[in-house]
């Protein structure tokens, strides 16, 4: 099993498609070069989409018979890194039982920076904004707060929701835990939250959604860049949890709308910054 992250910016999803670049086919590029390819070999974790900063995913590779045991984690870290693009780093690995599937994970972590949304305020009532996210954790009907397909059970378990502040006590965004998440949900929870914190919305309203999930509303959608994988939980495989990333590399958005679209632009590369700083940390 390999741990692995990536610039969301830089492919299309992460599951293979015809004629785009994607974090599936770029492995699968890597195995073949490797001559480890073989049908089924590859199963990623958790599924992404195109945008999606990932700090950490999972992936099972079964190796060629007679060469898995002979094979140190290191030496299969640096052979996948040396035949997948920058944008992809592979920084950490180890032997698992065959059969075991990196998508039974025991949880995972996703981080979202509010602060890139449209309409955020530049002061954030703390407590209402802490309220917000406490009214999701727990075990809730999803529909109005996911882009739900239609075989998928809508029911979600939220572990935790926390809000994600600098050291100055200010919103940056929010981290949430689970087991499993639904398509488009951290996106959706994200936008729901900038509706309360602007008044767009009411705690009630969201609250409601939950509770009634079959009086459909749509609070919206937020974009992809804000959202960040940070770290999945897997029985098979050891990791610290590592806590919330200091917020404080973050440049504060300015007032000025002219000014934000130039601000916009740095915290994409504020977002990559984090992400090659924690490989660097993790690949050491």
């Amino acid at each position: 099993m390999v741990a692995f992250g990536y610039h969301g910016g830089s492919f299309h999803g992460s599951q293979i498609q015809n004629d785009v670049r994607t974090v599936q086919g770029e492995l699968i590029h890597a195995l073949r070069r490797l001559k480890w390819w073989s049908e089924g070999c590859l199963e990623i974790s958790s599924r992404t989409d195109a945008g999606v900063n990932v700090r950490m995913n999972l992936a099972t590779i079964k190796l060629p018979d007679g060469m898995g045991s002979n094979v140190e984690a290191s030496m299969l870290t640096k052979a996948l890194n040396d035949h997948t693009p920058v944008e992809l780093s592979v920084w950490g690995g180890c032997h698992v039982p065959e059969g075991t599937s990196p998508r039974l994970a025991i949880s995972r972590t996703y981080l979202y920076r509010t602060e890139i949304l449209q309409f955020w305020p530049s002061e954030v009532d703390v407590d209402l904004f802490a309220e917000a996210c406490s009214i999701i954790v727990g075990e809730h009907n999803f529909t109005n707060l996911c882009r739900l397909d239609s075989d998928r059970n809508p029911v979600r378990t939220i572990d935790s929701c926390i809000p994600w502040l600098n050291s100055n006590g200010e919103v940056v965004g929010f981290s949430v835990t689970a087991q499993s998440f639904l398509w488009n949900q951290v996106r959706r929870i994200a936008s729901s939250f900038e509706g309360v914190v602007v008044g767009r919305i009411t705690i009630d309203e969201l609250r409601r959604a939950l509770e009634e999930p079959n009086t459909k509303v749509d609070f919206g959608r937020a974009p992809s860049d804000g959202l960040i994988l940070w770290s999945i939980s897997h029985p098979n495989f050891p990791m610290k949890d590592s806590g919330l990333p200091s917020a404080d590399v973050f440049i504060r958005p300015p007032e000025g709308s002219r000014q934000r679209i130039r601000w916009r632009s740095l915290a994409k590369f504020e977002a990559s910054y984090l992400l090659e700083r924690e490989w660097l940390k993790l690949l050491n």
